[in-house]
């Protein structure tokens, strides 16, 4: 083969783009070295404050830590496998690459009520209002038939999560009820959402692997955090994937992304 020829990388198999478009989501093992996972968890380890060797300094079911884009992170979400994936889900050239995984919910074994376990979608917006502090303020944010802002919701482990270990639990196929909710309010989306009965009769799986998965995700997806029953602390991170063009429901050359397929096939379904 001549050395200037390019080859697509393909991450996903056509069976996986279908699974996402019909689920909403789809598990990508060893996404990322499980070195990385290690480098980014003793720093997570030392920001928590507590003592992995000592199980008398997790006194709190979830330490909330704030913005990691030191080496292992920046790297852990830039290889080249979720590069690909991207493209795939999101199509080449409509999604900005990240520097950073943002923030860590580290959950710990504990009795206590986490106190976070609604279900819910990610917002991705802010609202209308041109006050700063209220743009700030993310319970008023929003999201819209267009996911406005956010190409993909991601969950990338960092520890080995088993059944026990608080995995998120996910709705399959909810990405699907979410986009039928969502379209009557438009450009505009909708905020305050209560998603307790949304897509209630939905499976449930759970975000499970070990350290190196990533579970890429439908923007709609429904999902919620759950107390954690295990032995070892589980630490992971949610971070979106940027748009760096706007979903579009109706394409001239019909080259749709997944994402924008499982978005028509809901509203389609809807009609029909």
């Amino acid at each position: 083969m001549p050395s200037n020829t390019i080859r697509q990388v393909r991450a996903l198999s056509d069976a996986q783009l279908d699974q996402f478009v019909q689920d909403g989501f789809v598990r990508l093992d060893n996404a990322f070295p499980r070195r990385l996972a290690e480098e980014g968890r003793a720093i997570l380890w030392h920001d928590t404050g507590c003592d992995p060797d000592e199980r008398k300094t997790w006194t709190r079911p979830v330490v909330r830590l704030g913005h990691y884009g030191e080496e292992p992170f920046r790297q852990a979400v830039n290889t080249p496998v979720l590069h690909a994936a991207f493209d795939q889900l999101v199509g080449s050239g409509r999604w900005h690459p990240r520097a950073d995984l943002g923030s860590f919910p580290v959950r710990f074994p504990h009795p206590d009520d986490p106190g976070d376990t609604g279900w819910h979608v990610d917002l991705s917006f802010p609202g209308p209002s041109d006050d700063p502090n209220e743009r700030d303020d993310f319970s008023t944010w929003r999201v819209n038939v267009t996911s406005r802002g956010r190409a993909l919701l991601m969950l990338f482990l960092f520890s080995d999560v088993g059944t026990p270990d608080a995995p998120t639990r996910i709705r399959a196929g909810s990405h699907l009820d979410m986009a039928r909710l969502l379209k009557p309010a438009g450009e505009a989306g909708m905020s305050h959402l209560v998603l307790s009965d949304v897509a209630a009769d939905r499976p449930e799986a759970l975000a499970v692997g070990e350290a190196g998965t990533v579970y890429l995700c439908h923007p709609f997806l429904i999902h919620a955090a759950q107390p954690h029953r295990g032995l070892v602390p589980r630490f992971m991170a949610q971070p979106p994937l940027h748009q760096a063009e706007p979903v579009r429901l109706e394409r001239e050359d019909g080259g749709y992304s997944p994402v924008e397929m499982a978005i028509r096939r809901a509203l389609i379904e809807e009609l029909g």
